[in-house]
């Protein structure tokens, strides 16, 4: 439906056992009311390793993306938009580059958040000229568009698969690098960054400020556009669950529902009721569920399915 709103809620849950804890006995009342009203679609539920996670697949189907796994093309969905594309030749991939901070350990690589690394406007652009070399000797091209994330672009880009800046906060990111061959140049780049960076002029700044180096980057969203895209309007993507989430705040997380209870999801109950075309989808770690408008008849029919039993279940299938 064309003219369906869409709520899309990231990290309603995740794999943590805080998490369920925090889940249990939380109430939704609107959630509840809402889901009464609407008709469940087919779960999409995979293997928490994917590099996409189930918010950025329903957002990629959505968008006309596709899901498929570390290919979801939101940088060159974005270069389109604003028109960066142009500075591309056809055919390029794209994808976004996150600045950020490895925390090295012999048997470890965390990636440390970048919110926390305070960038600024001339420093990132001192260290996107810094880069740019680099990567343009594997044939891409790297565009500024603010201090916490740029753009490149490049055949390569089209080909490779690169794991979600969600997947990899605050983990291993050795779990989470591109593996396939095609992406040694790549792997090759973060060591020669991580060497580049590791003694340089700006490094030693940042330190003396006492602030955490950027001496790493993050590829992600990489992917080439398909030909056709479709008209339909996009979702809303609610993120007020995901930083708690990142954090383990579960206190944090349990007042971001109940806020989005009482707020966003009772709009969209309210809409349901009168009659509008609606869809919810709720995405944790491993999977998505979602529930839309259906014929009156048929909704009767599954009503009785949906009840706060159900409701207290929803975690677990996330």
């Amino acid at each position: 439906m064309s003219d369906t709103t869409h709520l899309l809620l990231p990290w309603a849950a995740t794999s943590s056992p805080g998490s369920a804890q925090a889940w249990q006995g939380l109430a939704l009342p609107q959630l509840e009311r809402l889901i009464r009203q609407l008709t469940p679609l087919a779960a999409d539920v995979q293997d928490e390793e994917c590099f996409s996670p189930p918010h950025e697949r329903a957002l990629g189907r959505t968008l006309g993306l596709g899901d498929a796994d570390g290919r979801i093309a939101f940088a060159a969905l974005h270069a389109a938009q604003t028109g960066l594309a142009n500075a591309a030749k056809p055919g390029d991939g794209w994808a976004f580059v996150t600045p950020c901070h490895w925390q090295v350990r012999t048997d470890h690589v965390t990636l440390s958040d970048p919110a926390g690394l305070d960038l600024g406007d001339e420093e990132s652009r001192a260290l996107l000229a810094l880069m740019a070399p680099w990567f343009a000797q594997d044939g891409m091209a790297l565009h500024y568009e603010q201090p916490g994330r740029w753009l490149a672009s490049g055949p390569l880009l089209a080909e490779v698969a690169t794991a979600s800046l969600d997947r990899a906060l605050q983990r291993d990111v050795r779990a989470w690098l591109p593996h396939e061959a095609a992406a040694a140049p790549l792997r090759r780049l973060h060591s020669e960054m991580q060497m580049l960076l590791y003694t340089h002029a700006l490094t030693d700044a940042r330190e003396a400020r006492g602030l955490p180096p950027v001496n790493a980057f993050w590829l992600h969203g990489s992917g080439a556009l398909p030909a056709q895209l479709p008209a339909s309007p996009p979702p809303q993507v609610v993120e007020s669950l995901r930083g708690p989430a990142l954090r383990e705040d579960w206190a944090a997380w349990r007042s971001a529902w109940q806020a989005l209870d009482a707020g966003a999801v009772a709009q969209l109950a309210a809409r349901a009721a009168q009659g509008q075309p609606v869809q919810i989808t709720l995405c944790g770690e491993r999977g998505a569920l979602s529930w839309r408008s259906a014929p009156r008849s048929l909704g009767q029919k599954i009503s009785s399915l949906f009840g706060r039993e159900r409701l207290s279940q929803l975690h677990e299938q996330l």
